[in-house]
């Protein structure tokens, strides 16, 4: 088998999207990306069948083995870890259709859930529901028997169940955050109730980098006090951007003339269920 510049094409955008469900991270992604194709081309297998299985099963043990030594690391992460958020219209290399395959999987809310799954258990997962992957070719790809692979399935549908009801609704959902904000600005208490669950958690994700809550911040009240404190700090060159991150809307804010973090939102039952707050630099530099 040859792996030709019409197969990296095509394939791109169906390693890069799995890989980045895996990882939740963009540039990992990117990297484990090329370093698949690079591999492959060495390889030059010759009895190969089916490309698209042997470069996702290429592509999926290489992201797990980032997996394995980023368990660590995660362990010492400086405060709560949000996913590198994907702003799609940076992608436009890209057919949004054709990289992401579906917009199912993609959510800050939908990947950090993923964060509670074994590595196999991420993997089965992905290319069963989102990729379609037969579960003989799933089983080839990690290495283990199809019933296996179908138990492995089970129990990661039961640990994601949690995000099940999240809506994916872009226009419905814009709406929300749009009227979050207007009832932040005009500090509309009434609106706020009705915007937030009663048990919302906030995410903050600062990477040990920059100041940001340290531990989920749990209530509405908490959290609409801590939302309030930060709006009596900002510069008056503050203004932000609502941008389809993770294909939902987004808050993206601006300060000092820079990029200084990004609100994503689990929202069910036309509810906020979950705020996540990503302001690490490092997960911010490719924007």
């Amino acid at each position: 088998m040859q792996i030709t510049d019409e197969d990296y094409q095509h394939y791109k955008p169906l390693l890069f999207s799995l890989g980045y469900r895996l990882l939740g991270s963009v540039m990992e992604a990117e990297d484990m990306m090329q370093e698949t194709f690079l591999r492959a081309i060495k390889l030059n297998e010759q009895n190969i069948d089916n490309k698209k299985a042997y470069l996702c099963k290429m592509m999926t043990n290489r992201c797990l083995d980032t997996l394995k030594s980023a368990r660590y690391k995660r362990e010492q992460y400086g405060g709560p870890w949000n996913p590198e958020p994907l702003l799609l219209e940076k992608w436009h290399a890209f057919d949004p259709s054709d990289m992401m395959i579906q917009k199912e999987g993609l959510s800050i809310a939908y990947l950090r859930m993923m964060e509670h799954l074994t590595g196999d258990e991420r993997a089965v997962l992905l290319l069963r529901e989102i990729f379609d992957f037969p579960y003989s070719e799933i089983a080839n790809i990690i290495e283990k028997k199809d019933e296996n692979c179908r138990k492995i399935y089970s129990r990661a549908k039961q640990k994601i169940s949690l995000v099940e009801n999240e809506s994916l609704h872009y226009e419905k959902n814009e709406v929300i955050v749009h009227s979050f904000i207007k009832a932040l600005q005009l500090q509309n208490m009434d609106a706020l109730l009705e915007l937030i669950s009663e048990n919302v958690t906030l995410y903050s994700d600062g990477g040990g980098k920059v100041n940001a809550a340290v531990r989920p911040v749990v209530s509405r009240s908490n959290v609409l006090a801590l939302l309030f404190g930060i709006l009596k700090k900002v510069p008056e060159d503050f203004y932000f951007e609502v941008k389809n991150v993770n294909t939902q809307p987004a808050i993206v804010i601006y300060m000092n003339g820079t990029l200084q973090s990004i609100l994503s939102f689990y929202i069910s039952n036309d509810q906020m269920n979950e705020i996540y707050i990503t302001m690490n630099p490092e997960k911010l530099a490719i924007f």
